[in-house]
């Protein structure tokens, strides 16, 4: 989806326009390669176990790879206590209509839920009140907020009820190709702001895949 150039300034002003721009530069997913790494993380570590040792994703990569502040304020706080955001005891959708001048439809309302959950199109009113606030939204480590969504993402994979990987799975695979070059796709020698829009346009199929020696186990 092309990034509509209204939106630019408010995305500077949160510190999340490079991160922004990859969403009309983005890569596919290739769930082998990605569920073969994911079947190698160990949640009491927060590792990854090689043949050569053990490796992870650090906040550094996650600078590097996507762009994100990693220095900050901690995001929080109305992850688990969302009721306390609601300015005067006001119910989540009257306060909604007051900030946006608008209610959504009904028809795209779940409870609390607004646009993008794993599914992809729904998040928790939750986070609201950053954006309600986007003159500091640039003031918070978002990067610290990606890596632990992301190990939280992986160590509930171990969860046998759980079958379908979420998460900022764009990262891992990214930190993959940066760090494992026996795994990169041909053809993407470009170096570019983050790292992460190098792979711009990358479509596995049978002929990029590559050696890999690797089955792809069961996702989230």
């Amino acid at each position: 989806m092309r990034l509509d150039d209204r939106y630019v300034p408010y995305l500077q002003m949160a510190g999340l326009y490079h991160l922004a721009r990859l969403n009309d530069r983005w890569f596919r997913l290739d769930e082998a390669l990605v569920s073969a790494f994911v079947e190698r993380w160990r949640p009491e570590t927060h590792t990854f176990h090689m043949p050569f040792g053990e490796c992870t994703i650090t906040f550094q990569d996650v600078a590097y790879q996507l762009g994100l502040p990693v220095n900050g304020r901690y995001v929080s706080g109305c992850l688990s206590e969302f009721h306390i955001y609601i300015e005067g005891g006001r119910p989540a959708w009257v306060w909604f209509q007051e900030l946006l001048g608008v209610m959504p439809p009904p028809s795209q309302v779940q409870k609390y839920a607004l646009f993008a959950d794993k599914s992809g199109n729904r998040i928790h009113i939750r986070w609201l009140p950053y954006v309600a606030r986007l003159k500091e939204l640039g003031t918070y480590s978002w990067g610290s907020a990606a890596l632990a969504w992301l190990y939280r993402c992986m160590c509930r994979v171990a969860n046998r009820h759980v079958v379908k990987l979420a998460g900022p799975l764009q990262l891992l695979q990214s930190w993959i190709f940066w760090r494992f070059p026996r795994f990169r796709p041909a053809r993407y020698e470009e170096l570019s702001w983050p790292l992460a829009s190098r792979w711009s346009g990358y479509n596995p199929s049978g002929s990029e895949k590559g050696p890999r020696g690797c089955r792809c186990g069961g996702s989230e």
